[in-house]
């Protein structure tokens, strides 16, 4: 397999319109912030010095992400693997993030860049809670670009369909996968898992 180069990109794709160029703003307008309000979930990426890439899942409330302005994201961060990958990228590597945005039946996304920060005050901290816990850290992101995605992806894959949704049963719980991968531990039920789960929102 021979890779491929920029210009053979360009042989291969059409040039984007202009407005699918236009679309990327400097800021966050009112319908970005009325998506980011109904969003419960996103993915966080960040690059580390060493040019590593990591993709995080966050979750919470619709709205859990607060637009604290038009240049400005705040995302408390909830207990989770303590793997912190995410957040050694951020204060090690370049500070650049990339976040998309999800709400449930809409199949367009929301893309937004910009530099992250990491704050432990105690009164920001004391502002965020959320399932009766304050977050450990706040993520602050300073908002470069937005942009809405098209929603070829979600409806290629029927994401938000019921017809697709696959019965918990037809996959290991995760504490079985690790086990078999690391023999550490030992196994527990997905609905152990589960209650843990809650316990720790």
């Amino acid at each position: 397999m021979t890779d491929l180069a920029a210009s053979d990109l360009a042989t291969i794709y059409p040039k984007p319109t202009p407005r699918v160029i236009a679309k990327a703003r400097p800021e966050l307008d009112s319908h970005a912030t009325d998506f980011i309000a109904m969003s419960p979930f996103c993915v966080l990426a960040t690059s580390g010095s060493d040019g590593s890439v990591d993709a995080s899942p966050r979750g919470g409330n619709p709205g859990f992400v607060h637009v604290a302005g038009p240049n400005r994201l705040l995302m408390p961060d909830r207990s989770g693997n303590n793997r912190i990958d995410s957040f050694k990228n951020i204060v090690e590597g370049s500070g650049f993030v990339q976040l998309i945005f999800f709400v449930p039946g809409i199949d367009e996304t929301l893309r937004v860049g910009g530099k992250g920060a990491l704050s432990a005050d105690p009164d920001l901290l004391a502002s965020m809670v959320e399932f009766g816990k304050p977050p450990r850290v706040v993520l602050s992101i300073a908002v470069h670009e937005a942009y809405f995605h098209c929603g070829k992806a979600l409806m290629r894959s029927k994401l938000w369909s019921p017809e697709i949704r696959v019965e918990r049963e037809v996959f290991p719980s995760i504490s079985q996968v690790i086990h078999d991968q690391t023999s550490l531990g030992e196994p527990e039920a997905q609905a152990v898992v589960e209650a843990r789960y809650k316990t720790q929102l």
